[in-house]
């Protein structure tokens, strides 16, 4: 079981009239990330977030921001997250090519590095590449949408991949999003997990801090 869980809240499930009070709330609830899901409409059938508001929310908040990009040609936003001095960012295995070459970039510009694997793909494809990378975010449902049902294929992925990081002695951060409340977070930090996103679970809530609690130790 992981110590010292962090936990992501993720912005696609606030209020978007209100971002600035929603990040405030975070703040003060004791989040310890905020999660960006960017979503293209072509990788995923949705649109969210643009570089002006990546830029305001980073101007806005302490917090540091994880940036999750669900978009087709992620090699073309790095630069712009870089120079913004985002935290964290992660590109799918998937859709990505030139994978090395952006996880290099990315931590030769001080940014942590991670790739994101959908539910349906083998944990076993990134091990290439483990060594070169400072965090995996684990899809626990498919991605798109917020508010969707756990896959609890995630957990044997979490296993595994804890395993490997150990064999090769790595540190290297497992992040899992998608359906994530009390009971599914137990099974995930139980598994090994060391951040997990929650959107809906977190903003449905007038008691923020309570649910973010209720993900560190249930």
């Amino acid at each position: 079981m992981s110590d010292n869980i962090k936990i992501a809240p993720s912005l696609l499930s606030a209020d978007f009239l209100n971002f600035e009070q929603e990040i405030i709330r975070l703040e003060k609830a004791g989040a310890d990330l905020i999660h960006l899901d960017i979503m293209d409409g072509h990788f995923v059938p949705n649109l969210t977030f643009g570089n002006p508001l990546i830029k305001a929310i980073k101007q806005r908040t302490h917090l540091p921001l994880d940036v999750h990009l669900m978009v087709s040609n992620p090699e073309n936003y790095l630069d712009f997250l870089i120079n913004q001095k985002i935290d964290y960012v992660s590109f799918h295995q998937e859709i990505a090519i030139h994978i090395h070459r952006s996880l290099v970039h990315l931590r030769d510009n001080g940014v942590k590095a991670g790739l994101a694997l959908n539910p349906a793909t083998s944990v076993e494809l990134i091990f290439p590449v483990l060594e070169y990378l400072d965090f995996v975010l684990i899809m626990s449902v498919n991605p798109g949408f917020g508010g969707q049902k756990f896959l609890p294929i995630a957990l044997d992925k979490i296993k595994i991949l804890k395993n490997a990081i150990k064999d090769r002695n790595l540190t290297v951060e497992i992040e899992v999003d998608g359906g994530i409340n009390s009971q599914t977070a137990a099974l995930l930090r139980e598994a090994g997990a060391d951040i997990l996103v929650a959107g809906s679970y977190v903003f449905t809530s007038e008691d923020i801090a309570g649910r973010i609690n209720s993900l560190r130790k249930s």
